[in-house]
């Protein structure tokens, strides 16, 4: 998946013109109960704004804290004006880049701005992936590294009629050994898949109904 399927897109982003003051980007912050908003000046990025730029430009200043707010305006304290995505990047790439930021925003070739990916969305999409809102039966375990395993992982799960809510796998490395965790939908054959898949070399490392 790509960073531009989980866009929000410009017409529904809450935004910051550069030369507006401190005082109504903390406004818009405070009303929608958000940590960053994308800087444009008319449709060009120019940066992101954040509660901690605004704070810690209040530090520096010496100004009394109105005044400060309503003197100063957003290009003063932006930043990351540098930092943005063209929206064919693949979604899971910007999870580094949002660990420590709240938003990045996408804009296209003449700098035009697009949307926000934030970091929220990137997590609830790592969430889907993993089937976290879904209750079912979470079975991890291990298989060899050979060719047809998923596929064959995927025919004992067919001859169950096992309904595969997600699949994901770990250490994509030289190992011989891979890790799978696999949720399916609770039914009333888990002990005999769980064999079945035993008998085909998977060794079942835990099962956890959630």
């Amino acid at each position: 998946m790509f960073v531009k399927n989980i866009m929000i897109p410009k017409h529904e982003c809450i935004i910051a013109q550069a030369d507006e003051t401190l005082n109504d980007a903390l406004d818009r912050l405070e009303k929608h109960q958000i940590d960053g908003l994308p800087v444009l000046n008319g449709d060009k990025y120019v940066g992101i704004i954040t509660r901690f730029n605004i704070y810690e430009g209040f530090f520096h200043s010496g100004k009394q804290k109105d005044n400060y707010l309503t003197s100063t305006i957003v290009s003063d304290v932006t930043s990351h004006g540098d930092k943005f995505l063209l929206g064919g990047e693949l979604f899971e790439k910007t999870l580094l880049d949002l660990k420590d930021f709240p938003l990045l925003a996408i804009v296209d070739d003449h700098n035009t701005f697009q949307g926000v990916v934030t970091r929220s969305d990137v997590l609830s999409s790592f969430e889907s992936a993993f089937g976290v809102n879904r209750p079912g039966v979470r079975i991890a375990f291990t298989s060899i590294e050979t060719e047809g395993r998923i596929a064959r992982l995927s025919e004992i799960a067919h001859q169950f009629h096992e309904h595969i809510i997600s699949l994901v796998t770990f250490d994509e490395t030289d190992k011989l050994v891979r890790r799978i965790v696999m949720k399916i939908e609770k039914k009333d054959n888990i002990s005999r898949f769980t064999k079945k898949l035993e008998e085909h070399g998977f060794r079942i490392l835990s099962i956890q109904e959630d």
